[in-house]
């Protein structure tokens, strides 16, 4: 081992192993669990976004409406509270990806829809004060190779930086030129917002107990009923908002894999660090490859910088060991030097990893089971900090059984096809893995097993 590696081994082992965003002095105590049996109008598994956000709309929407939330370990703890907490306007994980799926004229709507959405989510921050530092400064996609490059011609709704502007906005040798989208994207505190939502959703009168996993789900009569640990649960109505653990719905659990993500914080940057980089407009950055690094500040100057490795293991368990991975943390840690020199040696101050809820078309699914008693929204694939409220609003379209502009959307009313079983899902899932790496090596060509992907519509070009 070199003194280099040495060096950035020292860095990365000083980090704690936490998310960041967990790792904050306001964190919540706990809420009791369930204590008893108990009845409700509307249930919802599930304390992320999708159900925090299900159980605001829901009591806003109807302030009598009787609505219990669910969690099983603590609110925000997985996905929610490990994000890079890049709030995007897009429901379908990109333009691109959207297009190729459902068309030209329903992408259009999707993303005026994803808009608004984007809209509703700042002015609720606003209405309610929640404190997650919200900022709505947009974000930069960069171009590290010449092969990534954008013509100016062809870029819409967004600003075209060219070389000297890109390192205008932040400084790296390895930037070329960038696309800066400034609405469609907002930098918050993702953990803060759930928390924020949580506050809201006991204000407006919704029950929500933590640490009270569902075990199962069944009809019984007109109602569904929850097994958990403390208690049964007999509910009118049902929201699954379980992101990528295994499915009450037993029907679902093809339909997503865990991938996992890696992260590194780095301790605050001083004003001469900051003044060396520039990044004054404080937007989220992310690179053009198909292994893509994304980056931003946090509101006391730490630059969160994750991405690149997708991990998925064999089996589709989501496991707590899976979360620190030194190798894809010393990968980073190099990238990062790499980008910004400026910052040579700066100490990592925490290390984390998390599961992504991938499915085969990246974004997010909906549907509803037990004659619309029962509805879900899943398979976000590392976009949901934004797209959740929308899913939120969709379960509950689902369940009162109405026909919006929401659930008339080729999004909601199509579904992905599911992963095989293993160990097919493995070998596939390596081998797309294997390839996007080879084709950023080869300036963006796909091998012929993307571009077979491409053709059966399970591609993906980040």
């Amino acid at each position: 081992m070199t003194t280099l590696d040495r060096r950035i081994d020292a860095r990365i082992g000083a980090a704690r192993r936490t998310p960041y965003w967990l790792d904050n002095a306001v964190r919540p105590a706990a809420r009791p669990p369930l204590d008893a049996d108990t009845s409700c109008d509307l249930a919802v598994v599930g304390g992320g976004f999708s159900g925090l956000w299900a159980a605001v709309l829901a009591k806003e929407a109807d302030p009598d409406r009787d609505v219990l939330l669910l969690e099983g370990g603590r609110l925000a703890w997985a996905a929610s509270g490990r994000n890079g907490g890049f709030c995007a306007a897009s429901l379908t994980h990109g333009y691109d990806n959207g297009i190729s799926r459902f068309g030209e004229a329903a992408q259009i709507e999707l993303d005026r829809l994803g808009m608004a959405n984007l809209d509703q989510i700042e002015e609720t921050v606003a209405r309610y004060r929640i404190d997650c530092d919200f900022e709505r400064t947009g974000e930069v996609d960069v171009a590290t190779e010449a092969y990534q490059l954008v013509d100016p011609a062809d870029v819409t709704d967004a600003v075209h930086l060219d070389q000297q502007e890109v390192r205008a906005e932040l400084d790296s040798p390895t930037f070329l030129g960038g696309v800066w989208d400034k609405r469609g994207v907002a930098m918050l505190d993702p953990a803060k917002l759930a928390w924020g939502l949580a506050e809201v959703a006991e204000r407006l009168g919704v029950r929500i107990v933590e640490q009270t996993p569902v075990r199962d789900l069944h009809k019984q009569g007109q109602h569904i009923e929850l097994r958990t640990d403390h208690g049964t649960v007999r509910a009118r109505r049902v929201a699954l908002a379980t992101n990528v653990f295994p499915s009450l719905l037993r029907r679902l659990r093809l339909y997503c894999v865990p991938v996992y993500d890696h992260v590194l914080m780095t301790e605050p940057l001083t004003d001469e660090q900051l003044a060396a980089i520039g990044w004054q407009h404080r937007q989220g950055f992310g690179d053009s490859g198909n292994q893509f690094h994304y980056y931003r500040l946090t509101a006391d100057n730490r630059i969160l910088w994750g991405g690149y490795d997708a991990v998925y293991h064999f089996g589709r368990q989501v496991k707590a060991e899976y979360d620190d991975r030194p190798a894809t943390f010393r990968t980073l840690a190099e990238h990062f030097d790499t980008t910004f020199p400026q910052l040579a040696g700066i100490g990592f101050s925490h290390r984390w990893g998390g599961a992504i809820d991938t499915c085969t078309r990246f974004c997010a699914f909906y549907g509803a089971a037990y004659d619309h008693r029962v509805a879900y929204a899943l398979g976000y694939t590392g976009l949901g900090v934004g797209a959740s409220r929308f899913g939120a609003q969709v379960m509950l379209d689902l369940l009162d059984g109405a026909e919006t502009e929401r659930t008339r959307t080729p999004l909601v009313q199509s579904r992905p096809l599911p992963f095989p079983p293993e160990p097919l899902a493995f070998l596939g899932i390596e081998a797309t893995r294997r390839s996007l790496a080879h084709a950023d090596e080869n300036d963006g060509r796909r091998n012929l097993w993307l571009r077979g992907l491409d053709k059966v519509g399970l591609g993906f070009d980040s």
